[in-house]
């Protein structure tokens, strides 16, 4: 078991390493802190503007107005978001987890090396989600300022599960892409074929609600959407912690396989 998890941190150092001197994580970091950003302000200005002209029609009128809790709706529209413009970002990162190795020939050393897949395959993982929640956790300072200022006070855990549920949905994501990676030495169709799987697993529970029945009910515990919201709402549900690690694990598992039928291929 240490040797296994030896080789795991091996493999993470080496993946984590690669972002902090890549050019392109550091464009990726800085698109996605000009956006989150951008959401920032226009999502609370549009908030607080929306208070303001209610509690003003409200005067008008001469009828109460009914209460909105600003910091909750705020850190709602916020980490939705964040989440869809995760969509877009997450394929790119894991596009190049496996694919690379192929293109530099690394991947036959890999698979036919004392380390074992699922190390591999962990350790990339790792590396790649350290770098997502590193570049998420500082959105907890702007909205902690922002927080602050509300009266009463919004309890912290709140915003906390929210990004927690950002997590965990990227560490999902970003399973899946890598196994799609492991399958084909093009990085553009590897974010493509992720894109393209991740918008099936967000909106499945469109097609559940058509379906009906057993089959849409089972169906629907398999969005990632409808989950990763009810997290973002403050709603703790186990079955959406359940289902997200289920992804994670499938990813990995998947990824694993994917690497063992490469190595059958070679000999």
């Amino acid at each position: 078991m240490g040797i296994v998890i030896n080789n795991i941190i091996a493999i993470y150092r080496r993946e984590l390493q690669s972002y902090f001197v890549s050019p392109l994580a550091y464009a990726i970091a800085g698109v996605f802190w000009f956006l989150s950003g951008l959401f920032f302000i226009t999502i609370l200005q549009d908030i607080l503007n929306f208070v303001v002209s209610l509690d003003l029609r409200g005067q008008q009128l001469g009828i109460p107005t009914p209460p909105i809790d600003v910091p909750y709706e705020f850190i709602r529209a916020f980490l939705d978001r964040i989440g869809w413009l995760l969509l877009f970002i997450l394929p790119i990162l894991s596009m190049g987890l496996y694919t690379e190795e192929r293109k530099r020939g690394t991947l036959e050393l890999l698979a036919t090396s004392p380390i074992t897949n699922w190390a591999v395959a962990v350790g990339k993982l790792l590396g790649v989600l350290t770098f997502v929640t590193t570049i998420i956790l500082p959105l907890l300072i702007f909205e902690a300022i922002v927080l602050s200022a509300s009266n009463p006070p919004m309890q912290f855990t709140i915003p906390l599960l929210g990004h927690l549920a950002l997590i965990l949905f990227a560490g999902a994501i970003l399973s899946l892409g890598m196994f799609i990676s492991s399958l084909t030495d093009s990085t553009i169709l590897s974010a493509i074929i992720t894109f393209a799987v991740i918008l099936l697993l967000l909106f499945v529970d469109l097609v559940a609600n058509n379906l009906g029945g057993v089959l849409g009910e089972a169906l629907s515990h398999l969005s990632l959407l409808k989950h990763y919201s009810n997290l973002v709402k403050g709603i703790f549900d186990t079955s959406s912690l359940i289902l997200f690690f289920s992804y994670i694990f499938l990813g990995i598992f998947l990824t694993a396989q994917s690497i063992d039928a490469f190595r059958f291929q070679r000999q």
